[in-house]
């Protein structure tokens, strides 16, 4: 039987008035992203034709998922509002501490002893507040979350950015910071802005070498990393029902790469037979019942343009595989023009690393396809080529793989099995490399593939592509290789084409696993201690951020003025810092030390005002914040893209940094930035980033009149001694007005609880 499911059955007992009531006030039939919305409106928010992209509206999610790194501040966080227990269904997940380096074994022991005092700290937590904890080695928080929480017509939150993976069961599942995740833990509604809706048509189907990644690797190449932001991205038409749910989770995964807030797909016999075949068939049952309602109406698939902001259409009978990258999701290659591609740009040809698996791409479909190329080139007297790893996304996954003969197939011709964990994909990688200034090529099956992102390496071109074709690649040992028509050598000088990939959806032996890794929380938690030790460098309990003085804010300092792509790896870099997720100071250390200075095109080397010296962005800003001096950091376009990590917006506010002001925000980062109590503000023209100098003193005007929808100024003084007044806008409503006056929202929780 599935978990909560008295909770599912509340939904599906709710949700067919709820639809009726929607489709009576708007007068007109409903997509699905907007029947789960409507369905899940708060209580006491009053149900009307919200404005897309415009208008602030109060929701209630069914549940809260977090991993290990950002579980962390964010049950900190919760620890002081006050309550109990949580108020919904709610998971830890322990998958981004676990770094890659040997082999599953022997990494996961090591985590297991250099995160003792971190996973003890997020057990007990859990245990006293009523939340379920997913072990070091269960698996991958999406992967575990799609095989045992996510349910049609559901909404989630969670801490990461590719929770929408959920919407590969035709969940609306959204990614947000642990400051969302606490007001919905604690009770209190959670605030979303009307989502604008993009639907794309599926038409035919699948076949050969393409697989599902390869729509999401479509449709970064023509949404770009920005074009679905403030957007649910809905799949729909007969190619959306015609392949598994796991792969429709792949799409969902990766659509955090187009900024959008979340992806979602119908209900379908695929989604049924998933959850049969993972042990929900009550669930199956419940949703079959209600069908009509967790898919859209009819006539939205008649005329779709006249429901959806954005339409398109993509005929799955002339889909090829695509391979995207370096360094951005968004650039699309088919892998018939890769060599050319490859030549013309200098890339590195030469493959030196090919990793499957992740979140995205780790289910018995994935796995049990990229076998079958393995069989086949085994047979044919092949082996790798490049170095080759394997992640499974769940013990559920890794334990029926290795029961089906899967992983000796991957171990006969090279390959190295990984922790049940993120690893690589987020930059928890010992990489072996012999000289990490060379410019070398990888190529995952992953979702991300910034500079940096996988190994920390600026000369490491990342590409992503499927599995099938990562495996291909691996095998032919370089990126400029195409499957479908290209051969491949062999030792004894024949030249062989590699068959075409198969499969199973769902393993025909059905799921196995003897421990799953789940510990259930205590009935009554009010026992439970919870200890930091206040030497410890992991965890640091938290102190309430300063209340708005009600002034205005003058005299503050440029930090940097960041050139060109900021994600929030830039701002906050994952790989050797998770270790500190828990400890806000520490972590601070380094902030936007992958920032590009736009006056020096170098990274982590700003000019300090007070001594007129180069050095580090953070021991620069703990100067400015040692002197009482406020400062602001100027960023470009999409600024904060790419992961929910709210520490990139926690160490700016915490080292004293007052203003973001940007060309444009990525969503998630927007939010967090609010939340945190954190003025986000973006050039009403956005030329007016170019009169940004380097030693600039800035005035913010009109605080204290701070209305919605009312722009502010920014007066520049330069150091020859002119000013320059330029109007920034701002996108917050008479709530996160209060939070930024009260100094963060976590202090108006506290204030409320603790009345």
């Amino acid at each position: 039987m599935a978990f909560d499911i008295e909770m599912i059955k509340k939904v599906y007992g709710e949700m067919p008035s709820k639809v009726a009531a929607a489709r009576k006030a708007l007068g007109r039939p409903l997509t699905l992203g907007e029947k789960i919305l409507f369905s899940h409106l708060y209580a006491e928010q009053p149900l009307e034709a919200f404005d897309r992209g415009k208008t602030y509206v109060n929701f209630a999610p069914d549940r809260v998922a977090m991993q290990d790194a950002t579980a962390q501040m964010a049950l900190l966080q919760f620890m002081q509002a006050g309550r109990p227990k949580v108020a919904v269904p709610s998971t830890v997940h322990c998958d981004h501490l676990i770094q890659a380096k040997v082999g599953a074994k022997e990494d996961l022991a090591k985590a297991l002893d250099v995160n003792k005092e971190v996973y003890g700290f997020l057990s007990s937590v859990s245990n006293k507040y009523g939340i379920g904890f997913w072990k070091p080695g269960a698996g991958i928080i999406h992967q575990v979350v799609l095989e045992n929480y996510a349910f049609p017509g559901g909404m989630m939150i969670g801490t990461d950015s590719h929770t929408p993976n959920a919407g590969g069961l035709g969940m609306i599942a959204i990614g947000v910071g642990g400051a969302d995740a606490c007001d919905v833990m604690a009770g209190l509604p959670w605030e979303l802005k009307w989502p604008k809706l993009i639907g794309i048509k599926l038409t035919g189907k699948m076949s050969g070498w393409t697989s599902a990644k390869d729509i999401i690797l479509w449709v970064a190449g023509q949404l770009t990393v920005k074009g679905g932001t403030g957007a649910i991205v809905e799949y729909f038409g007969e190619g959306a029902d015609s392949f598994s749910a796991t792969g429709k989770g792949t799409i969902c995964n990766m659509g955090a790469e187009i900024g959008a807030t979340c992806s979602l797909f119908a209900y379908d016999d695929k989604m049924a037979a998933y959850l049969q075949s993972t042990d929900r068939n009550d669930i199956a049952d419940l949703a079959n019942g209600i069908r009509e309602y967790l898919r859209p109406d009819p006539e939205v698939y008649e005329a779709p343009e006249k429901y959806y902001d954005q339409v398109l259409e993509l005929d799955l009978n002339k889909l090829e595989p695509y391979v995207n990258g370096p360094f951005t999701p968004d650039l699309a290659t088919p892998v018939s023009k890769m060599k050319e591609a490859v030549e013309k740009n200098g890339w590195p040809a030469k493959l030196e690393v090919a990793l499957i698996g992740s979140c995205t791409n780790s289910s018995y479909e994935d796995i049990s396809r990229s076998a079958s190329i393995v069989r086949d080139a085994k047979s044919k007297g092949l082996k790798t080529k490049s170095e080759f790893t394997i992640t499974p996304g769940s013990e559920q996954v890794r334990f029926t793989i290795e029961r089906d003969g899967f992983i000796n197939d991957f171990e006969s011709v090279g390959g190295v099995v990984l922790a049940n964990a993120c690893g690589p994909c987020i930059g928890q990688w010992a990489r072996h490399i012999d000289d990490p200034n060379r410019k070398n090529t990888i190529v995952t099956s992953f979702n991300r593939n910034f500079a940096k992102r996988n190994d920390g390496l600026a000369s490491t071109h990342a590409f992503v592509a499927s599995p099938e074709v990562v495996t291909a690649m691996a095998i032919a040992g370089t990126i400029a290789f195409n499957p479908i028509t290209d051969t491949i050598k062999t030792e004894s000088g024949e030249e062989v084409l590699l068959k075409e990939p198969k499969g199973y959806e769902l393993p025909p032996k059905g799921f196995a696993v003897d421990d799953p890794g789940f510990q259930a929380p205590a009935e009554d938690g009010s026992n439970v201690k919870i200890e930091v030790n206040p030497d410890s460098q992991r965890l640091q309990l938290l102190q309430p951020f300063a209340e708005w003085e009600g002034t205005d804010l003058k005299g503050l300092r440029l930090l940097i003025k960041a050139k060109g792509k900021c994600t929030t790896d830039h701002i906050s870099m994952a790989g050797p810092w998770l270790k500190f997720r828990g400890h806000l100071d520490n972590i601070s250390n380094n902030l936007l030390i992958g920032a590009i200075n736009y006056f020096n095109n170098q990274t982590d080397s700003v000019k300090n005002q007070l001594t007129g010296e180069y050095g580090p962005v953070p021991a620069t800003q703990r100067a400015y914040k040692a002197a009482g001096i406020g400062t602001i950091v100027v960023g470009d376009e999409n600024y904060g893209e790419g992961s929910s990590r709210e520490h990139a917006a926690m160490e700016p506010r915490f080292l004293g940094v007052r203003a973001i002001l940007v060309k444009s925000f990525a969503r998630i980062h927007e939010t967090n930035l609010k939340k945190q109590g954190m003025l986000g503000l973006t050039f009403a023209n956005k030329n007016d980033y170019d009169k940004i100098r380097e030693d600039d003193v800035f005035d913010i005007i009109g605080l204290t009149s701070f209305a919605p929808g009312k722009p502010l100024h920014v007066i520049l003084h330069h150091a020859d001694g002119t000013d320059e007044t330029i109007e920034v806008n701002h996108t917050y409503n008479e709530q996160q007005i209060e939070w930024f006056k009260a100094g963060a929202a976590l202090n108006i929780i506290r204030k409320k609880f603790n009345s």
